[in-house]
């Protein structure tokens, strides 16, 4: 088997992001009015549904690093995409709340599985000396799925069971890419590298206040991906064919994202995070004020797609600084609270919407993303008490990975060359 070079396993890693999260994940909330009047379903409901895969996503996160180890990547990323496909389908021909609910679950463990499988990928197949313009490039297939949701919606627009069936024709390609494409070893780890160094005190505080803020803003955000489209057709009387635009918004202004993360790296996280923070309530707010009006709604959607992708591009590169040599661990507790924020939220502003109306909801919402900003100066800004003698060429989210390896004095392990696994491994 031939093994793709680091630019195509970029791309494939970017196509397979984009069916898992963009398709598998963020596409539903696009799909709520429709799909809420032909299966006449209430909002609290919808908010319920919503939250099934997100709590199915923190459970699949939780083993999927064993399953990289044990299963390999080729295996993992297959089976995430198994579940995917099987998802996918059952929310097409779904009948009612339970063939709803259990499709959209299975889509929460594709989503799980694929980003830990494409990891272990990764460090298998490309240099370290790329991985993080890599991890850019597959981390944009989020984006590039809420592109393909969005233009799904307007060419399909009422034909909702069509739209997710195409995007299970899509997962099953890309089942059998990861098979012919992505090897089947885990992870390649120089034999004389240091282990990782013990986990402090320090560093379990801020890793704690790095998932505080990822879990307001996972709670914050679900008001947007799961009823922003909702709120456009049921208040704003909005054609559900034009909630597309929405979505297009959302998903072009998210690639974006890791240019600010970035930044935010090199100058002042804390700062990044509370004027994104500031940026997506404005998103809820603005939305919720004109919901009848396109272009406004489109602009909200804009502001929307960069600030969340910015921040969860600033909450990955924040948990694989604080814990160096922990991949499993650093950067995936922020990204689980993002989750666990949001299957919190996706009920609470049903709910809400329930009981007083869209506009009280997204205004509740927005309130709580503005506390939550003030409260930036907590953003963990110095990661290691040596940071600020790393230099300024040391920032960014490749410096992020080069610090994944160590030699025994502290400093970032370097080889000269990683060689592709063999087909036995």
């Amino acid at each position: 088997m031939k093994f793709p070079s680091s630019t195509s396993f970029a791309l494939l890693g970017a196509a397979l992001i984009a069916i898992s999260f963009g398709l598998a994940r963020f596409a539903f909330g696009l799909f709520v009015p429709p799909i809420r009047a032909e299966l006449e379903l209430s909002p609290d409901m919808i908010g319920i549904i919503g939250a099934l895969p997100l709590i199915s996503f923190i459970l699949a996160t939780l083993v999927a690093p064993l399953a990289a180890d044990r299963l390999g990547a080729r295996n993992t990323a297959a089976l995430s995409g198994g579940f995917g496909a099987v998802g996918l389908v059952l929310i097409s021909q779904a009948a009612g709340v339970l063939s709803l609910g259990v499709g959209v679950v299975a889509c929460g463990i594709c989503t799980g599985l694929m980003m830990p499988a494409l990891t272990a990928a990764m460090q298998a197949l490309v240099k370290r000396s790329l991985h993080g313009r890599v991890s850019s490039v597959m981390n944009a297939g989020t984006s590039v799925g809420v592109v393909i949701a969005a233009s799904a919606i307007l060419l399909l627009a009422g034909a909702w069971r069509y739209a997710y069936f195409s995007f299970a024709v899509l997962a099953i390609i890309g089942v059998l890419a990861t098979w012919y494409l992505i090897p089947s070893v885990s992870r390649v780890m120089p034999a004389n590298a240091a282990p990782p160094p013990a986990i402090t005190t320090l560093q379990w505080v801020r890793l704690l206040r790095l998932s505080l803020f990822a879990f307001v803003m996972g709670f914050v955000s679900a008001a947007y991906w799961i009823f922003a489209p909702d709120l456009a057709v049921t208040v704003g009387a909005l054609p559900s064919g034009s909630t597309g635009w929405l979505w297009l918004g959302v998903g072009l202004a998210g690639l974006g994202g890791a240019v600010v993360a970035d930044l935010a790296d090199r100058n002042n996280p804390p700062i990044t995070q509370a004027l994104m923070l500031m940026m997506l309530s404005a998103s809820l707010a603005l939305l919720a004020a004109s919901p009848g009006n396109i272009v406004i709604a489109v602009f909200s959607a804009l502001v929307f797609g960069l600030a969340y992708m910015s921040l969860t591009g600033l909450y990955l590169m924040t948990g694989i600084r604080l814990l160096p040599g922990r991949l499993s661990v650093g950067p995936v507790l922020p990204f689980i609270s993002v989750s666990l924020g949001q299957a919190v939220g996706s009920p609470i502003v049903g709910m809400l919407v329930n009981e007083f109306s869209y506009a009280d909801a997204f205004a509740m919402f927005a309130a709580i993303g503005i506390l939550a900003a003030l409260l930036s100066p907590l953003y963990p800004r110095s990661l290691e008490p040596s940071a600020e003698e790393q230099g300024e060429d040391e920032t960014g989210l490749q410096a992020a990975y080069d610090y994944q390896l160590q030699t025994e004095e502290g400093e970032p392990y370097r080889a000269v060359k990683i060689e592709a696994p063999s087909e036995g491994n």
